[in-house]
């Protein structure tokens, strides 16, 4: 449905020139969302996909290990949209305190949207509402250090900033001016808790995400936070019992469709073309995310029967396979730490899962090597191939 304008357009100036900034009108759209039965079959389907993902999380040996690489995977991906060149590998190389293979600010971008992800994720577990602070307050994170922490970390912006060309009077876009930030985004606090509202919380995901990208509340940092409030809304909303769905591998893949539809929201209020969109990638993801957790279920089932051939040695072996499970990379004394074992019998266990085909060595060096889990970090790193 084509509405025309979701906003209206303001003449300001800006560094001496005329500019013309949108300021989009308050949610829920009008006239009401044509939520006809092809896309309330959309809907559906993509429910029917977020109960699945929901319920094989529960199957795996402990949920918490697979929440704790797969925020990393969508860190990565998040990060990789906005241009850095960190892998999954080198996330977790970091992580160990170990020289990732990239440069260090990209690394440490993509390590900060973990810290801000998960700091959210514990405020909502501890019952602190999806908020506008809490928002501030992931983005005070997500901006703590490295590039951008000189841009306002948790702060709606103070000044005009624009999407595209190199200044706002050559902009592809140019958000609302910083006057009416704090009035935007109390505007869209107000729907995200509307119980009036007659729509499922999947769809007020779908609104809300463009609202946020419309108003760019921040001078940094508002692509990485607006896909983030998409995985803690349905988290926060109880769609998710664990906050496991992450669409930055699907924006990554159709970004030109993802940004011609955004446009299409601005100019034309066609939330339905936007909506249909935001549904098959839920879906999409939703199974990508079943795939990806089956595959690692079958997988250590696999490997968990290769200890069995160690005999006497399996026990030990068990032990530090299951620290592998809970971290991919790791030195020895990681290992060491985290199960608890003499540095000669974690060395001897890691010497067995070599043996049986589970664990490789990977700097080739006698001292200071570090052992990785190979396979599940290829299983981890599938999508997270950098943009072309």
């Amino acid at each position: 449905m084509k509405r025309g304008l979701t906003g209206q357009y303001q003449i300001t100036k800006v560094g001496g020139e005329e500019v013309r900034s949108f300021i989009p009108f308050p949610l829920p759209p009008k006239p009401p969302l044509d939520l006809s039965s092809s896309r309330q079959h959309l809907l559906e389907r993509a429910t029917l996909a977020l109960g699945r993902l929901d319920s094989i999380t529960i199957l795996l040996p402990d949920p918490d290990l697979f929440l704790y690489s797969y925020v990393r995977q969508e860190a990565v991906l998040s990060s990789q949209i906005e241009g850095t060149q960190s892998s999954l590998s080198d996330l977790m190389m970091f992580e160990l305190q170990e020289a990732p293979g990239v440069p260090l600010d990209d690394v440490v971008e993509v390590s900060n949207y973990v810290a801000a992800l998960e700091y959210g994720m514990d405020r909502i577990r501890n019952g602190f509402p999806l908020s506008n602070r809490l928002i501030r307050e992931i983005h005070a994170r997500l901006l703590s250090r490295g590039r951008g922490s000189e841009k306002s970390p948790g702060e709606f912006r103070h000044s005009q900033n624009w999407i595209g060309g190199t200044r706002p009077g050559t902009a592809h876009f140019v958000p609302p001016p910083p006057t009416y930030v704090e009035d935007c985004m109390a505007d869209l606090e107000r729907f995200v808790y509307d119980k009036n509202t007659p729509y499922p919380a999947l769809i007020k995901a779908a609104l809300a995400h463009v609202q946020f990208e419309t108003i760019h509340p921040f001078l940094d940092g508002n692509g990485r936070v607006g896909r983030l409030i998409i995985a803690i809304l349905l988290h926060h909303s109880g769609v998710l019992s664990q906050p496991l769905l992450y669409l930055s591998l699907y924006f990554k893949k159709h970004r030109e469709e993802y940004y011609r539809l955004l446009d299409l929201v601005r100019q034309e209020g066609d939330w339905e073309a936007w909506l249909d969109f935001f549904l098959e990638g839920v879906e999409q993801t939703a199974n990508g995310a079943v795939m990806t957790a089956q595959k690692l279920i079958k997988m250590f089932a696999e490997d968990e029967e290769k200890l069995k051939t160690l005999k006497r040695a399996a026990i030990s072996a068990m032990n530090i396979f299951n620290v592998f499970r809970s971290r991919p990379i790791l030195t020895i004394g990681e290992v060491c730490k985290r199960s608890g074992m003499t540095f000669p019998s974690a060395s001897k266990a890691i010497e067995n899962l070599i043996k049986v085909g589970i664990v490789q060595e990977i700097t080739g060096k006698q001292r200071d090597r570090i052992f990785v889990y190979k396979q599940y970090l290829l299983i981890l790193s599938e999508g997270t191939e950098q943009l072309r």
